[in-house]
């Protein structure tokens, strides 16, 4: 059986060999030991901040190709790799990581907001509450690796956009 969790030498190998496992696993960022999750999300604030100066339209567009890039760039280093998400794909966490910040976008963002964002996305994908958790079981391969996270995301957006106007 294929483990989930560590990549082999080969399967390294494997995934930087090719522009899908490179897009794939966050430009490397998913290569870290442990928390690669956490590392894809922190990565995901770089460019995030180039992004976050486009004007909304355009941002959504960098959305959407961002995702469709990603369905196809998971699908393919998940087939190389033999398991549907392998913890070590993490384009899905830049995705979800920019739309959690999207409330950020129309004022400046102080670092405890940006913070603030990147711990709520981390906590609704790591919880999974519903749909988050059955679209994660049932969807398979780059669409299932892509879209749970699209929706912790949307969760987090929210929880931060309430969060902000609290305070």
């Amino acid at each position: 059986m294929v483990d989930r969790k560590k990549l082999t030498a080969a399967q390294r190998r494997q995934l930087l060999a090719t522009p899908a496992g490179w897009i794939a696993c966050g430009l490397g960022s998913g290569l870290a030991p442990v928390a690669q999750g956490s590392f894809g999300s922190l990565a995901a604030i770089l460019p995030w901040l180039l992004l976050r100066q486009l004007p909304l339209p355009l941002y959504a567009l960098a959305l959407a190709l961002a995702f469709a890039l990603g369905v196809w760039a998971c699908d393919v280093a998940g087939r190389a790799l033999a398991v549907d998400d392998h913890r070590s794909l993490v384009w899905d966490e830049f995705v979800g990581q920019w739309l959690a910040l999207l409330p950020l976008l129309w004022a400046p963002a102080p670092w405890w907001a940006v913070a603030l964002g990147f711990g709520l996305f981390r906590l609704f994908d790591v919880w999974k509450p519903w749909p988050i958790g059955w679209l994660d079981g049932h969807l398979k391969g780059g669409l299932g690796v892509m879209v749970d996270d699209v929706v912790a995301g949307v969760y987090a957006a929210v929880a931060l956009a309430l969060a902000a106007s609290w305070l």
